[in-house]
C-alpha cells in the first residue's frame, strides 16, 4: 500500500490525460463516469494537469464539475496536479511567478470544490534553478493550500537538490516493460534512499503493451503516438517483439498483457531496494478501467521469464520527439 501526503492511496492510481488532451476527447458524461469507475475500483491517487487540454478546458475543469456532482467523494481522492508551463504553449516556467501562476490558476478552477494534495511542474525549468521552483511551491505548502510538493520527470542530481529544500512527497516518471531507464539512471535508487514514492506514468507504454496495437495503421489518427520515435514504422516490428512475448506470458497466466505490464511494476514495488511505485495507467471506458485494476500477480518463474525478455529485448527509439526530449531533466 502506497501512502502519499499522509493518506493509504492504495497500489494502482488513475491517470487524468487522456479525458480532456486529445483532438476529440470522450464527452463529459463518459468522463464523469469513468472517474467514477477509477474510484469504485480503488484508485484513490489522481493525476490531471492544467496543460492537459486548453486553459479552458482541462483536467481541472472536468474535476471540479466531478467534485460538484460528486462532492463526498473530495476527501476520498488524493489528487496531483501537474503545471508550470506558461500558459497556451508547452514552454517550462519554474520562475517563482510562473509557478505562483500556476498554482494559483489551479485553486481558482478546483473553486473549493477539492482540495491540491501535490502540485508539480510538468518539467525542470532549466534556466531556474530547481531550488527557486521548490521554495515559490513550498509558500503554499507552508500556507496551507498545497498538500505538497511533487516532482516529473527529473533526474536523480535535480531529486537530490531539490529534496534539500523542501520535503518531496513523490516523483512521477514514466515506466513500464518498455521504458526501464530510472532503474538504470539513479533515479529509483535515490527516491528510495530519500523515502520518495514513485508515480509511474505510462506503464502501459501508451497503449502499446494492451496488445491492441498490432500495426503502425492501427494507431488512432488522432494519437500523438503516431508521430512519436516508438511507434514509426520502420522501428514498429522490432518493437512489437516486446508485445508479442508479454502476450505469450499472458496467455499461460489467463490475463491480458496490460494486466501482465501493471502487475509486474506492483511486483518491483519496494523489491530490492527500490521505492514504492505506483502505477497510473490511463483508461477512458469503464471495462478498461475494471481491468486494468486487476493486475495479475506474478510469481518468480514468471517474474524470471519477464527478466530475460528484458535482458533479450532493446528497445528501439527515444520516449518522446526531439523537441520534447529536449525537455527532459538528465
Amino acid at each position: 500500500m502506497v501512502q502519499l501526503v499522509g493518506k493509504e492511496v492504495g497500489n494502482i492510481g488513475y491517470g487524468l490525460m487522456g479525458l480532456t488532451w486529445r483532438k476529440n476527447p470522450p464527452s463529459q458524461d463518459q468522463s464523469l463516469k469513468a472517474l467514477k469507475a477509477a474510484l469504485t475500483h480503488g484508485c484513490r491517487f489522481w493525476n490531471g494537469g492544467e496543460l492537459y487540454g486548453t486553459a479552458e478546458r482541462n483536467s481541472l475543469h472536468l474535476l471540479n464539475e466531478y467534485f460538484t456532482k460528486y462532492p463526498e467523494d473530495a476527501e476520498k481522492v488524493v489528487l496531483s496536479i501537474k503545471g508550470g508551463l506558461v500558459p497556451g504553449t508547452f514552454r517550462v516556467d519554474g520562475s517563482k511567478e510562473g509557478v505562483r501562476r500556476s498554482i494559483d490558476e489551479c485553486l481558482s478552477v478546483l473553486d473549493g470544490k477539492k482540495t491540491l494534495d501535490l502540485f508539480e511542474c510538468a518539467r525542470v525549468d532549466k534556466n531556474v534553478p530547481i531550488e527557486e521552483t521548490i521554495e515559490a511551491i513550498a509558500e503554499y505548502v507552508k500556507a496551507g493550500k498545497l498538500g505538497g510538493i511533487s516532482l516529473s520527470e527529473v533526474s536523480a542530481k535535480s531529486i537530490r537538490r531539490a529534496a534539500k529544500v523542501h520535503k518531496i512527497a513523490a516523483v512521477e516518471v514514466e515506466l513500464s516493460l518498455w521504458s526501464t531507464e530510472i532503474l538504470e539512471n539513479g533515479v529509483a535508487q535515490v527516491c528510495a534512499e530519500l523515502d520518495i514514492p514513485i508515480i509511474a506514468y505510462s506503464p502501459l507504454g501508451r497503449g502499446f503493451l494492451t496488445g491492441q496495437i498490432k500495426s503502425y495503421d492501427d494507431i488512432p489518427d488522432d494519437s500523438e503516438s503516431k508521430h512519436w520515435p516508438r511507434f514509426q514504422p520502420d522501428v514498429f516490428d522490432n518493437n512489437l517483439k516486446l508485445v508479442k512475448e508479454v502476450e505469450e506470458l499472458a496467455s499461460k497466466k489467463g490475463c491480458t498483457p496490460a494486466q501482465i505490464a501493471i502487475g509486474w511494476i506492483l511486483s518491483i514495488s519496494g523489491k530490492n531496494g527500490l521505492p514504492k511505485i505506483l502505477p497510473i495507467p490511463g483508461a477512458t471506458t469503464e471495462e478498461r478501467i475494471a481491468e486494468n485494476t486487476k493486475p495479475v500477480s506474478l510469481n518468480e518463474e514468471d517474474l524470471a521469464t519477464i527478466d530475460k525478455i528484458l535482458e533479450s529485448f532493446t528497445v528501439q527509439g527515444d520516449r518522446y520527439p526531439p523537441h520534447a526530449m529536449a525537455l527532459v531533466d538528465e
